[in-house]
Formats: structure tokens, sequence, C-alpha cells
């Protein structure tokens, strides 16, 4: 099966060893993965920023690199969220309108690539410690994503996954809402990482790194006894 990626912009320059253990998995399940260097932003940042036409820019050139049959994988939610469910907004009337239609249809988030796609749950990883699941806003509410990153961790020997309080609340990110609203944000990270802490888990796990990024950073300035990971880097521990 041949698989385009699609690496978000924070991505490539912040964590880009996420990315290479996702392709990792990907070619373990066989797939013939693709990556186009033109690729750029999907044109997030800009549309909730409300410079819509600029979004427009960035997104049309998402399309035109991403143009063919081939599936898209993106290791976030976030990301295939907002091509799936706001070009839609974007190119409402335009020429490009069957472009974005087809696009939705082939992209997908990581996680439920593998699960909804591939249909492999066990990818042989190993990973000794207790952890505790975070679910994004981006993959729980706009990609519709719940089950199947659980069902990739129970498959992960050595892991035990712990439910914490209020695993669908917002981790406090929210991209620019962090800048806006600074104190907000960062309260709302202290209880999604307490809410971590209470169920003793030494890992955070998550599909989103903007998240992670988040938490981290609060978990860091706290000097606190609790790691982030994105699942990716879980499904890639253990094995070579």
């Amino acid at each position: 099966m041949k698989v385009q990626l699609f690496i978000p912009c924070f991505v490539d320059q912040l964590y880009p060893q996420t990315a290479f253990n996702m392709v990792k998995v990907l070619e373990k399940a066989c797939c013939d993965v693709e990556y186009n260097t033109n690729q750029t932003c999907c044109g997030q940042p800009a549309y909730n920023a409300g410079f819509w036409e600029d979004a427009k820019k960035v997104a049309t050139k998402f399309l035109k690199d991403f143009e063919g049959t081939d599936y898209i994988v993106a290791p976030s939610a976030s990301c295939v969220g907002f091509v799936r469910n706001y070009y839609n907004t974007l190119f409402e009337n335009s020429s490009l309108h069957n472009n974005v239609k087809d696009v939705s249809k082939r992209i997908f988030e990581f996680t439920e690539f593998l699960t909804n796609i591939l249909r492999i749950e066990n990818f042989g990883a190993t990973l000794n410690a207790k952890a505790t699941y975070h679910d994004s806003c981006a993959g729980l509410r706009e990609c519709k994503i719940k089950e199947g990153p659980r069902k990739l961790l129970d498959k992960v020997r050595g892991l035990e996954l712990i439910e914490m309080a209020d695993n669908e609340t917002c981790c406090g990110f929210g991209g620019s809402f962090a800048v806006k609203f600074e104190a907000i944000s960062i309260a709302m990270a202290d209880q999604k990482v307490n809410n971590a802490l209470n169920t003793g888990a030494e890992y955070i796990i998550s599909t989103d790194l903007s998240c992670l990024m988040h938490l981290d950073g609060y978990i860091t300035k706290k000097e606190l006894p609790i790691k982030t990971m994105h699942i990716a880097d879980v499904l890639a521990s253990g094995w070579e």
C-alpha cells in the first residue's frame, strides 16, 4: 500500500524523530512510504488567526502537493481534522472544491490509518512502564478517534495503561489560545498533568505532539516526575 507522509511544521522542526518512528511502523506494516519534500503547512495557524486568504494560499499548495490517489498519513489529528473539516469552508464555490473532497477522503491520522485502514493493532512493541492516555480535542472531536489508540497501546508488551480522570478535557494548548489566554492555558495544563500524576503513570501518551509539547513545557517547568510520549514513538519501541 502506497502512503504519502504529511509531516506538520512543528513536528518537522521540533520532533523529527517521531516522524521517523512513524515511517518505521508503517514500513513494518509493508507500506510503501513516500515523502514529498515540497510540502509545507496545511494552513491551520493562519486560518485560526483569522487570515483566511493567507490560509487559502497555503491550503492550495497543500492540495497540489498531495495530488494523486495515495493515502495521506500524518502524526497529528489537529492537522488532519483541519483539512477534513475546514477546507470545505475555505474552498466553498471554488474550482478546487472537488480536490478538497478527494483529499478529505484520503487523509488519515496515524493511529486511525493503522486501525481502520490497515486493520493492524499489534506491532510487536515493548515498553515496560505505566502510562495514561490523553484524548486530544482534535483527535476526539474532529477525527472521532477514541478506541483506536487504546487498542494499539493494549498490544504493547509491558505497558500498563491507566485511564486518568477527565481524560477528554482539553490540555489547554489550543494553538494561539495558549498565548492569548496564558493563565487559563497553564491552569488547564496543571489540571491535566495532575490528573495524570494521580494515576501513578510514568508517561502521558497522545496522538498529538502539540498537546504533548504544551504539557511537557509545564512538566519541565515544575520538575514533575512524568514524561510525555507520542504514540508513534511507543509503537516503535523495543524492536529494530
